[in-house]
């Protein structure tokens, strides 16, 4: 017999665990499905984002930070060491016990908010009546039905044509996050997020990193006075950025993997290197999902059509996160999934793209939220702009980190602010006062008139604000 649900939510990411206690938190009984295993073949819910994205990154990228400053940076500080050595094993294996961590306590909050777990594959079987039948396919097959289906089965990596991942050589995140030993010359076909963090973790380690870019620009979606100032930080740093490639031919073999492509300058060349990691872009996954079953609607990308409001074409389904239309964030799958619980129940969900925050956790970190300085002018919006440099903010010197700026964007008539960009220091912490900022409406004067404790990174924010009007106080 099927089990009854008020809401079953299919997939167990950031949109999808999110939408599930939120639902549960309003009253429904509520049904969460996710695939994901661990080593042992148990659940490991969080989706791409906790088991091979967002988090272990994270992890690897503080262990090879501690490592380039016990390397490069400790002398500075008066702290003296010889021979300083990177176990690439317990890297790894704490990469992995974060993520454990953090599987488990997904796993709690389930419980604690009372949503039924159930773990394997979420496919729809039929419309039933009130709602739709769900098959569950783990190691027991369930039968569950549901008046109100989320869909949040996230993306997958995509992969260069002709050239399939194998994990050990061809490597998407997936297999960025695992390698075993520092290799000595790894190369990457796009400096995208993944691309720069992963590239920047083994670099940090030792290895000789290449970044293959097709675009002919560094971080297109960046206000371009940022990249500047971080492709002239990661120059300096040893990674090896060639933009405008078009990648021809890759090979692998036993030795490793070798890439032919034409330079910018339409120059034949070859790139030889033991591990090729692949970071080109996501793609919607709606494999085994069985949508033709019950008429839901794909996109040309595989993408699950929605409206504004995570609507499908089926009365009663929803998607959010990755699946859908907008930025393949983990944060902007937890405002959907939380919303789409709340029009659920009655309420008015809302979602603000204008203020959904990017973050680049690179040293130095990148990060905005708005407007880029060349959006607005293709737009022909009169702006004004302020800048302020982490060189002349005390805390980044004493930290010494003195990398790169804070970036205000503001209406030139109303002085509201229209975008902030940092490069620079915990720009990933930093940017959160931007973002209230703006979901509030707030102008630039704003910012530049509110206290912000010093000795403190903060402080940047306040003169940047300032900037905007020329009255930096200490710059």
């Amino acid at each position: 017999m099927s089990k009854q649900f008020d809401v079953i939510v299919i997939g167990g990411g950031p949109g999808g665990y999110i939408a599930a206690i939120r639902a549960a938190q309003l009253g429904m009984n509520v049904a969460c499905i996710d695939e994901w295993k661990n080593a042992a073949g148990g659940p490991a819910p969080g989706g791409t984002c906790t088991n091979v994205g967002c988090i272990p990154s994270k992890a690897l990228l503080q262990s090879s930070e501690h490592f380039e400053q016990a390397n490069h940076h400790f002398a500075d500080h008066g702290i003296s060491l010889k021979d300083v050595k990177m176990d690439v094993a317990k890297m790894i294996g704490r990469k992995d016990s974060v993520v454990k961590q953090n599987n488990d306590g997904i796993l709690y909050l389930l419980k604690k908010n009372k949503v039924t777990f159930f773990h394997g594959r979420g496919s729809f079987v039929k419309a039933a009546e009130g709602g739709y039948e769900i098959k569950v396919a783990g190691k027991t097959e369930e039968s569950l039905t549901g008046k109100q289906i989320i869909l949040a089965t996230g993306s997958n990596a995509r992969a260069l044509p002709g050239v399939p991942f194998d994990e050990e050589t061809v490597l998407s995140n997936d297999g960025a996050l695992r390698i075993g030993a520092v290799p000595k010359k790894l190369a990457l076909i796009g400096s995208g997020v993944i691309g720069l963090e992963m590239g920047s973790v083994w670099r940090r380690l030792g290895a000789e990193v290449t970044i293959l870019e097709g675009l002919p620009t560094f971080l297109g979606a960046v206000d371009e006075q940022i990249a500047k100032e971080a492709k002239k930080a990661f120059d300096k740093q040893g990674l090896k950025i060639e933009l405008g490639v078009k990648v021809g031919e890759v090979k692998t073999s036993k030795k490793g993997v070798a890439i032919a492509y034409t330079n910018a300058k339409g120059e034949a060349q070859t790139l030889e290197a033991d591990k090729l990691i692949v970071s080109i872009g996501r793609v919607p996954n709606t494999i085994g999902l069985n949508a033709e079953a019950v008429g839901l609607k794909l996109g040309e990308r595989g993408d699950i059509l929605v409206d504004a409001d995570c609507k499908t074409n089926l009365p009663g389904v929803w998607a959010v996160g990755d699946v859908v239309r907008g930025p393949m964030l983990a944060h902007k799958a937890e405002e959907e999934g939380v919303a789409v619980a709340e029009r659920i129940a009655g309420q008015h969900g809302h979602v603000n793209f204008n203020t959904v925050p990017w973050v680049i956790y690179t040293s130095p970190e990148i990060a905005w939220v708005g407007r880029t300085e060349q959006q607005l002018k293709a737009d022909g919006v009169a702006y004004k702009a302020g800048t302020f440099p982490f060189l002349a903010n005390g805390r980044a010197r004493a930290l010494g980190d003195t990398t790169g700026m804070v970036k205000f964007l503001a209406d030139a008539k109303t002085d509201e602010i229209l975008g902030v960009h940092i490069v620079g220091p915990m720009a990933s912490e930093l940017i959160a006062e931007a973002v209230v900022a703006m979901e509030f409406r707030a102008s630039a004067e704003d910012i530049a008139r509110i206290c912000h404790a010093h000795p403190s990174l903060s402080e940047a924010t306040k003169e940047a604000a300032l900037a905007v009007d020329k009255r930096t106080l200490n710059f």
